[in-house]
C-alpha cells in the first residue's frame, strides 16, 4: 500500500495487529508528520539499477561526483542496516504556491535578480527530512510495540533513492531522471527509513511519461543524452553547485540568471502544470531573501554575509566564492548596464581568481554596454592580473568588445 493525505480509509482490527495493520498505522503516522506520500518496499537488490549506474559512471557522466563511484554497493539496501526487512519511502513536497512560480520583479527591475532552485529557498531539506524521519522512527517503535532498529536516509546515503521510491510505489521514473509522484508532480524530496520490521510492499505506480519529451528538449545546456540519461557535466545544477572550478565557456550563457540549481526540466513537465495549490511542508516555504537574490550583493558577499545567507539552507553546499562566480555569470547574462560597475570592481579587486575570471567574461558578454572604465579594467587585467586564466579571459573579452 501507498498512502496519501487525501486517503480517508481507516480500518479497525481486533486482536494482534497484522502486517497490513502496522503498515497502515505507520503510513498514517508519516502523513501526520507532513509527508506527501509514503510507501513500502522489500530489501532485495536493485541489480538492474546498479548496472545502469555503472554504465553511467563508465561514460564519465558524473563529472566530479566521485562519491558516486565509491566502494559502497548502492544497489544493496541490506548493506546499510543489519537485519533490515522493509524500506519505508517518503516524499516531502516543496511545491511553490502559484503566486511565486514566476520570476518576481524587484524595485529596480528583474535583470539584477538571480534565481535559486525551488528546493533550496527554505530550510535545508536535509535537516527537515532527518527530523521528520527520526520522529517517524520513534512512532514506529510505539506502533510495533518493541524497540525497532532503524536507519534514517536522505540523499547523502549510499542508496538508489529514486529506485527505492519506484519500488515503494511513490511514483515512476521520469525521462528527466526525477521521480514523478502522481498528484504531486516532481517537486518532491525523497527520504527513506530502514526498518527491521517486515511489512507488505506497496503496489507500483502505473503512470509514465508516454511520448512526452518536454524536459529533454527544454534543457538550456542540452544535458540529456537520452531519456533517463543525464550528463551531469552539462547540467546547470551540477555546474552551479557541485562544480567549483571554471565553468566551460560555452555553457555560461545558457545558465542565464540561475545562481544555485535549475528547475527548467520540472517547469515544463505536464505533471507539474496544474495551477491548483499543492500541499507543501511549511518548513520548506521560500524565505524572502532566497526566493530571488540580489546578484550584486552575491558577487560582493563577505564571510559574515555568507554565513547569514546560507545558515540552515541547502546553499551551505557551496562556498562564497562559488556563489560569487555564479553571480558574475548571471550578471554577464543580464544584458543590463547596471552590471558593468560591480563586475569591473570584482575584476579589479576580488581575492578569488575564479571570480575575477568569470567577471572578465561577463564584461565581454555585456558587449557595447561595457563602458570605458570597464574596458580599462579589462585592459589592466589582461596585462597585470596575477592569474593566467584571468589574463586570458580578459584578453578574450577585449577581443570580443572590439569586434
Amino acid at each position: 500500500m501507498t498512502a496519501d493525505p487525501s486517503d480517508s480509509s481507516q480500518t479497525a482490527s481486533a486482536g494482534p495487529p497484522t502486517q497490513a495493520d502496522l503498515a497502515r498505522r505507520i503510513a498514517d503516522a508519516a502523513l501526520e508528520l507532513g509527508f506527501a506520500r509514503v510507501g513500502f518496499a522489500g530489501v532485495g537488490r536493485f541489480d538492474a539499477a546498479g548496472e545502469r549506474l555503472a554504465s553511467w559512471l563508465s561514460n564519465g557522466f558524473h563529472g566530479r561526483l566521485d562519491y558516486l563511484a565509491g566502494p559502497e554497493d548502492r544497489a544493496d539496501p541490506a548493506a546499510l542496516l543489519a537485519g533490515v526487512k522493509t524500506l519505508v519511502a517518503v516524499a516531502l513536497s516543496y511545491a511553490d504556491p502559484p503566486e511565486v512560480v514566476e520570476l518576481r520583479v524587484g524595485r529596480d527591475g528583474p535583470a539584477l535578480l538571480g534565481r535559486v532552485a525551488r528546493y533550496a529557498r527554505g530550510e535545508d531539506y536535509h535537516l527537515v527530512m532527518k527530523q521528520k524521519l527520526s520522529e517517524l522512527a520513534e512512532r514506529c517503535t510505539a506502533i510495533v510495540g518493541r524497540d525497532v532498529v532503524t536507519r534514517v536516509c536522505v540523499d547523502t546515503a549510499p542508496l538508489l533513492e529514486h529506485e527505492v521510491a519506484r519500488a515503494a510505489g511513490l511514483g515512476f521514473s521520469a525521462k528527466s531522471t526525477l521521480t514523478i509522484v502522481p498528484g504531486h508532480g516532481s517537486y518532491v524530496l525523497l527520504g527513506e527509513l530502514l526498518l527491521d520490521v517486515e511489512l507488505p510492499p506497496s503496489e507500483p505506480a502505473r503512470q509514465g511519461c508516454g511520448g512526452c519529451r518536454a524536459c529533454l528538449d527544454a534543457c538550456p545546456t542540452g544535458a540529456f543524452v537520452d531519456a533517463h540519461v543525464l550528463d551531469a557535466r552539462r547540467c546547470i545544477s551540477y555546474l552551479t553547485i557541485e562544480h567549483d572550478g571554471s565553468i566551460p565557456r560555452e555553457l555560461r550563457a545558457p545558465i542565464g540568471e540561475r545562481v544555485f540549481g535549475c528547475d527548467v526540466c520540472q517547469e515544463v513537465c505536464p505533471f507539474n502544470a496544474t495551477r491548483a495549490p499543492k500541499p507543501r511542508a511549511p518548513e520548506l516555504a521560500p524565505r524572502p531573501e532566497l526566493a530571488f537574490v540580489d546578484l550584486v550583493a552575491l558577487l560582493e558577499l563577505g564571510s559574515a554575509g555568507y554565513r547569514k545567507l546560507v545558515r540552515r539552507t541547502a546553499l551551505r553546499r557551496v562556498n562564497r566564492f562559488t556563489l560569487a562566480r555564479n553571480a558574475a555569470v548571471a550578471l554577464g547574462n543580464s544584458r543590463d548596464v547596471r552590471a558593468v560597475a560591480p563586475l569591473a570592481r570584482a575584476l579589479a579587486e576580488h581575492r578569488s581568481a575564479l571570480v575575477r575570471e568569470h567577471a572578465a567574461w561577463a564584461l565581454g558578454e555585456l558587449g557595447p554596454l561595457c563602458d570605458a572604465p570597464g574596458r580599462a579594467t579589462l585592459e589592466r587585467a589582461s596585462r597585470e592580473d596575477s592569474a593566467e586564466p584571468v589574463r586570458g579571459e580578459a584578453a578574450l573579452a577585449l577581443s570580443r568588445l572590439r569586434q
